[in-house]
C-alpha cells in the first residue's frame, strides 16, 4: 500500500497541466489559476498620499518640546489635488489617500491635534519627520511581478489586481471532471447517493465543470463504456466505491478493461480502498465507497490531482497544534485521520475532541465536527494531553 506522499507524487508524475485559458472579469476570477503573470503597470500607491485623517505640513516646523499653533490654509481629499505648496508655519487639512501638498512630508492624526474655531490647529510635540505617509511605491514598485502564473486566486490576490488598475486577468480554463456513482434501481433496503453529490461540492470549490453522469448500473461492461465515452471530452473521471476486493466492485475491473490501474491500494484510514488509473490519456480517480473515507481521500488525492492539472503546485494543508482531550489507538504503519471538534480549555489552549462513535458511513461524524487529527504512520496512539496535528475542514475543501 502506498503512503499518502508516495501516492500524490506518483499521481503529479502522470499529470500534465491542462491546455487553454481564458480572460475572466475580476468578479468571476476567485479561485481561478492565472495563465499568466500579473507584474504591476504602475508603483503602489502611484503617488505619495497621507495614511491618515489629519494636518500636512513640513518636517521643519514640526513642535519641538511644546505644541504649537498653525492656521490651517487648505483642504484637500482623496482624489484630489492640493492648490497650494506647504509654506513655512502653515497647515493643511488632508484625507486618508490624497495626496500630499508639495513641500509637505508629515501629517498629525486628527484624533491627536485641538481645532481652534479661529480656523487654526494645535499640534502637539513628539511626532516624528515623516509619520502617516505613505510614499510612492511603498507596496508594490513598477514592473514587479506581484502574481505568478500558476497560483489560484484568492480575494485579497484580487483586490491587488484591481489596485493595480486591472479589471480582468488570464486564467487557466476549467478542468472538466466526469462523476458518477454505481448501483441498480433504488429499492426499499438501498441507501440513498449521497457521495457523488458531496463530490460534485468539493469539485465546485475547486473551480471545476462538472458533468453529472448519474448513477450506473453494476454492469462492468456498461461501466467500462461509459468510462471510454467520457475519456475525450473530460480532464478526469472521479467516482466512489467499487474500487476494492469484493465480488459487487466492478469499477475497479471496469477500469482494468479499457485502461490501466496504477494503484488501488492507499496506506490510510479511512480510505485504504483507493485506485488511480488511466483510460485513453485521461486520469481515472476511484474513490471509497464509505461517505467518511471518499471525503478523506478526495482531500489528499483528488484534490491534488485537480491542482497539478491547474498547473498549481502540490501543497498539502496546513496543520495547526492543539491538545488530545481523547485516548486512542492505532496501527503503526499507516496514516489515520480522527474526526475531532474544537474546544478552548480552561487555560485557554483549544483541545481536540473525538467524535464520540466510529465508523466511515457516518456523515454526521463530518457535520458535527470541525475537522481532523492526522495521525504519521510511526505514531501507535494519542494520549489526553498530548499535543496533536490538526487539520479544519476549510483547509481541506
Amino acid at each position: 500500500m502506498l503512503s499518502v506522499e508516495d501516492a500524490v507524487a506518483l499521481l503529479a508524475s502522470r499529470l500534465g497541466v491542462v491546455e487553454g485559458s481564458e480572460s475572466v472579469h475580476l468578479v468571476q476570477a476567485d479561485g481561478r489559476v492565472l495563465a499568466q503573470d500579473v507584474t504591476a503597470p504602475l508603483p503602489l500607491p502611484p503617488f505619495t498620499n497621507s495614511a491618515v485623517d489629519g494636518y500636512a505640513l513640513r518636517g521643519e516646523d514640526l513642535p519641538v518640546g511644546a505644541e504649537k499653533m498653525f492656521p490651517v490654509v487648505d483642504w484637500v481629499q482623496a482624489g484630489a489635488a492640493s492648490d497650494h505648496a506647504a509654506a513655512p508655519g502653515r497647515a493643511i487639512r488632508i484625507f486618508t489617500g490624497a495626496p500630499m501638498p508639495a513641500g509637505a512630508d508629515t501629517v498629525f492624526m486628527q484624533e491627536d491635534v485641538r481645532v481652534e474655531e479661529t480656523g487654526t490647529v494645535i499640534l502637539p510635540p513628539g511626532l516624528k519627520r515623516g509619520a502617516n505617509v505613505r510614499p510612492t511605491g511603498e507596496d508594490i514598485a513598477q514592473g514587479q511581478v506581484v502574481l505568478k502564473e500558476g497560483h489560484r486566486l484568492r480575494p485579497q490576490d484580487i483586490a491587488l489586481a484591481a489596485a493595480l488598475g486591472r479589471t480582468e486577468v488570464e486564467v487557466r480554463r476549467r478542468i472538466r471532471v466526469a462523476v458518477f456513482s454505481t448501483g441498480n434501481d433504488r429499492k426499499p433496503v438501498q441507501l440513498f447517493d449521497s457521495n457523488r453529490f458531496m463530490l460534485m461540492a468539493m469539485l465546485a470549490r475547486l473551480g471545476c465543470e462538472i458533468d453529472d453522469l448519474g448513477i450506473l448500473r453494476d454492469d462492468p461492461q456498461a461501466i467500462a463504456s461509459v468510462l471510454e465515452g467520457a475519456v475525450a471530452s473530460h480532464d478526469l473521471i472521479l467516482t466512489s466505491g467499487g474500487v476494492s476486493t469484493g465480488e459487487a466492485d466492478y469499477v475497479k475491473a471496469a477500469v482494468e478493461s479499457v485502461g490501466k490501474l496504477v494503484f488501488w491500494r492507499m496506506a490510510i484510514k479511512p480510505g485504504r480502498p483507493v485506485a488511480m488509473g488511466v483510460i485513453g490519456g485521461t486520469p481515472f480517480i476511484g474513490l471509497p465507497g464509505n461517505p467518511v473515507a471518499s471525503f478523506v481521500t478526495f482531500a489528499y488525492l483528488a484534490r491534488p490531482a485537480i491542482l497539478a492539472l491547474s498547473g498549481t503546485a502540490l501543497q498539502m494543508p496546513p496543520a495547526i497544534q492543539v491538545r488530545a482531550a481523547f485516548r486512542y489507538r492505532k496501527k503503526a504503519g499507516r496514516r489515520e485521520y480522527v474526526r475531532v471538534s474544537l474546544r478552548q480549555g480552561g487555560d485557554g489552549v483549544f483541545e481536540a475532541v473525538k467524535f464520540p462513535r466510529e465508523g466511515a458511513g457516518l456523515l454526521s461524524s463530518l457535520v458535527e465536527t470541525d475537522g481532523l487529527v492526522e495521525l504519521r504512520e510511526q505514531t501507535s496512539g494519542v494520549e489526553p494531553g498530548q499535543n496533536v496535528a490538526f487539520l479544519a475542514y476549510s483547509s481541506l475543501v
